[in-house]
């Protein structure tokens, strides 16, 4: 069955989420990485930040939300996904994802949209850019 959706460039969508120190706790727990910037306070006292930081990915996960959840949706297949790390997330942030269409190649079914996380402060704390395919999309 042909796929009749058609995106345009500048459309967008976004996730909003509080990140709790739970979200820390089980993204480590996923990963398995316990570094101490994320959960000492005497070792995250003595680097730049001051205080403990979330996972850089958990922040960059909320992108894979907004893609398999709004835009474009479910079934959409991830192909790639470039990060630039700018500012840190602490527990208690609420993080915005947001996508945004860059270009849609109908023929191949990709979509490349431009990414971005950013903070309550409307400071943003990752940008990059993602290609999904959606010819799967039910």
């Amino acid at each position: 069955m042909e796929n009749k959706v058609n995106y345009l460039e500048g459309q967008l969508n976004t996730i909003t989420k509080q990140i709790l120190q739970i979200d820390v706790d089980m993204f480590a727990k996923v990963t398995g990485d316990y570094s101490p910037v994320h959960f000492d306070h005497e070792f995250a006292a003595k680097t730049r930040f001051k205080q403990p930081i979330a996972h850089g990915l958990l922040g960059a996960s909320l992108i894979s939300a907004v893609l398999g959840t709004k835009l474009p949706g479910p079934g959409c297949i991830y192909l790639s996904q470039t990060l630039k790390f700018l500012a840190p997330v602490f527990v208690g942030d609420v993080i915005t994802a947001e996508v945004k269409v860059k270009t849609w190649h109908n023929e191949k079914k990709i979509l490349t949209l431009n990414t971005r996380c950013f903070n309550q402060n409307n400071v943003d704390v990752i940008t990059g850019e993602a290609s999904v395919l959606v010819d799967t999309l039910l």
